[in-house]
């Protein structure tokens, strides 16, 4: 299925080579073939002391990122409400185009970035930065390996990084953003700003930022409906999990019988028995270990659940946008509303939602459509992250 992806996105780019040269046999400039002066003023570009227009071949690719292809979904719990919260209806709206991260964000990642930043950075950033590691200690649990090996034991470094709070990943993608395209400029030739200057985007050879994916566009990339039209403008089905069927366990091949992502199988079950240890994880797993979903997109359930951006309301639903809806604060539906006389509501506008499922979740957490919430500042051993990024220069 990644391999059909990477293909689809390939064919995109050749439709847009062929729009490209039908627009330049009829005279017409284009992004990537602005012609040689300005079609309004008539004065010449790159001159001496005049406008310079950069060369441009389309959005360089990002490390990690898969391109996730944008269109009219139904966004919304296809799973039972069993938490009666009525947080999650359906509705149609339309996601734009982007990119996410084909894994989440691991622990290499995650040591690799406190490198740099104990190297460039105050001492006071860097401890803020650094994950909360007794998120795994619990008083009557014998996790204490977890405390103090999972993060910087090298057995440990391709499993996701956990007790990194929304702060936190969100401090990750601006400096992960500066690095990358520190990258590019210097494999482009490019002068490097000193003290993290910002390399004007105008150049055409940088990305735009890396940042935590919406709601939306988190649960429209798990569901990964591509490839299941009926004639132009149908869906055949919709997905319980972010693969085929109703089932838990891979109906295919010599994988037969095997769980498709790692989660709590029931109480007290979290890998099964010895010698037929089916999903192969007690806690978290390698963030290759299951098969990708048809975007190319590594446990888009399970393992650990993700952080994304949106401030949490229980009526979303009602007033976002119909394209690219994104909740940030609390416009249209104040925090305040939702303070009772002697009661004191968890909904303000420093709690985010993370989707997704985790190692210690049972299956009904892996739908899509579910949706829980936290304080921004928090961390637990089942909360990680990925990023996202958008497609620029596009209007789909």
């Amino acid at each position: 299925m990644k391999k059909m992806n990477r293909v689809i996105k390939h064919a995109v780019v050749l439709l847009a080579g062929a729009s490209l040269l039908f627009s330049c046999s009829k005279g017409n400039p284009t992004s990537m073939n602005p012609g040689g002066s300005s079609t309004t003023t008539g004065m010449a570009f790159n001159e001496e002391n005049g406008y310079q227009v950069a060369d441009y071949a389309g959005q360089p690719e990002g490390p990690n990122l898969v391109y996730i292809e944008g269109g009219r979904t139904v966004l919304g719990s296809f799973e039972e409400d069993l938490m009666k919260n009525g947080d999650n209806v359906e509705r149609t709206v339309t996601v734009a185009s982007f990119y996410m991260d084909e894994t989440e964000i691991a622990n290499i990642h995650w040591l690799e970035y406190l490198f740099y930043v104990q190297r460039d950075s105050s001492q006071e950033f860097y401890e803020s930065a650094l994950p909360d590691t007794t998120v795994w200690a619990s008083e009557l649990a014998y996790n204490d390996p977890y405390v103090d090996h999972y993060f910087r034991y090298p057995g440990f470094r391709y499993f996701p990084v956990v007790g990194v709070n929304w702060i936190q990943a969100n401090d990750y993608c601006v400096w992960r953003t500066t690095v990358v395209n520190n990258q590019l400029a210097q494999n482009a030739g490019m002068e490097v700003p000193e003290g993290g200057g910002r390399i004007p985007l105008e150049s055409g050879v940088v990305l735009p930022n890396y940042r935590l994916p919406s709601e939306a566009e988190w649960e429209y990339a798990a569901q990964a409906l591509i490839g299941n039209q009926w004639l132009d403008e149908n869906q055949t089905h919709k997905r319980l999990y972010p693969w085929d069927g109703h089932a838990l366990r891979n109906p295919y091949g010599k994988q037969m019988g095997m769980f498709l992502a790692n989660f709590k199988r029931g109480r007290g079950d979290y890998a099964g028995i010895a010698g037929k240890l089916n999903d192969g994880a007690m806690i978290t797993t390698y963030i290759y270990e299951f098969p990708p979903n048809d975007f190319g997109l590594y446990c888009m359930a399970g393992n650990v659940n993700e952080w994304v951006y949106d401030v949490y309301r229980p009526l979303s639903f009602q007033t976002f946008d119909d394209l690219n809806p994104l909740r940030r604060n609390g416009f249209l539906d104040e925090e305040k509303g939702y303070d009772k006389a002697g009661f004191q509501s968890l909904v303000d506008d420093h709690v985010r939602v993370y989707k997704g499922g985790s190692w210690k979740d049972v299956a009904y957490w892996m739908s899509p459509g579910t949706r829980r919430y936290i304080a921004e500042d928090s961390s637990t051993a089942t909360i990680g992250f990925r990023c996202a990024m958008i497609q620029a220069g596009t209007n789909y």
